[in-house]
């Protein structure tokens, strides 16, 4: 009999520890943030990227009660940032901001020391950059209809500027490319901003460049925009037609910037920042301060941000294929 209530009083106190255990963790999830968020953004500072992640990051501070502080680790076209963010603690303490790259390296770069569809989770897609066709301010073309015409006349004759090789701006070239079946020359640069440079002197004929860069220069008179390639047209820029509308059906190409999580991250916590990332772009003021910039707002869910992160990276993935794309 004592034998027995002795067990019984070591099951009920491992019952009690467990329990006692469960709350402790449940707490400790519930604190949630208790100290300052490191996100990671795998590009130079300065650049779209790092520039949206510092507008975003003060605002959504605010709403989870502790600074985010921003970690730019360029390097391998975003895989170097990306790479510390899939070996991280899955606490919540270390996001990353990606952009296009995310959907796109994972066929450029069959060797990636992570799994983008494993090792991360897609928390929300925050805001998407349209790009422009922009031409020289003297050019002969002033339609993407002329462009077509002169690339089926002459192949090879016409060359397009990037600013690397496997970016957005030579991925939409590529499409573009491939939607008229026409060839046009593609010349890497390294950085966009020496490629607007020669494009706005005439030393190549045209480029797919982010709004965010380019329409100064198209407001300006420097450079002349043909089409935008989103699926409505730019609302500071009206006169400018879409691609569709130009001629080319379905084509769209954006830059994209995205929160994410290392895949382990306690679902609770996932949410918390899902949430609180919605909001903070749903906030008037942070919108206003977003479209300044040329960007279009999102703030999406996760299971639209997932959906978003598949279908780019198979329709980038044919693109690369077709085109036989390499990286430098």
């Amino acid at each position: 009999m004592h034998t027995s209530a002795m067990g019984r009083r070591a099951v009920l106190q491992a019952i009690a520890a467990l329990a006692a255990a469960g709350t402790g963790a449940a707490r400790a999830q519930a604190a949630w943030p208790a100290r300052p968020i490191r996100v990671v953004v795998p590009y130079p500072a300065g650049g779209n990227a790092d520039a949206v992640a510092r507008l975003i990051s003060p605002a959504l501070s605010e709403r989870l009660g502790q600074q985010i502080l921003v970690d730019n680790r360029p390097g391998g076209g975003g895989v170097v940032g990306a790479t510390a963010v899939a070996k991280a603690q899955a606490d919540g303490y270390t996001l990353l901001f990606d952009a296009t790259a995310f959907t796109v390296n994972p066929t450029l770069q069959p060797q990636l020391p992570y799994d983008a569809a494993r090792d991360f989770v897609p928390l929300s897609l925050l805001v998407q950059v349209p790009l422009l066709l922009v031409v020289p301010a003297n050019s002969p073309y002033h339609s993407v209809a002329d462009i077509v015409r002169a690339a089926k006349a002459a192949p090879g004759t016409l060359s397009y500027a990037s600013a690397g090789n496997g970016g957005a701006q030579h991925l939409a070239g590529e499409l573009f490319k491939q939607s008229e079946k026409i060839f046009i020359t593609h010349i890497p640069y390294r950085g966009g901003a020496p490629a607007l440079t020669d494009l706005i002197g005439g030393q190549v004929q045209m480029m797919f460049s982010a709004v965010t860069a380019c329409a100064g220069f198209v407001k300006s008179g420097k450079l002349r925009a043909l089409a935008v390639t989103a699926e409505q047209r730019f609302a500071a820029l009206p006169q400018v037609p879409t691609m569709a509308e130009s001629g080319v059906p379905g084509f769209k190409a954006s830059e994209w910037n995205g929160l994410f999580a290392p895949a382990a991250t306690p679902p609770a916590v996932l949410e918390r920042i899902e949430r609180d990332a919605r909001a903070t772009l749903a906030d008037p003021a942070v919108q206003q301060k977003l479209r300044e910039t040329g960007v279009d707002v999102v703030g999406s869910s996760r299971a639209d941000f997932a959906r978003f992160i598949a279908s780019e990276t198979a329709r980038w993935a044919t693109v690369i294929r077709t085109a036989g794309i390499k990286i430098d």
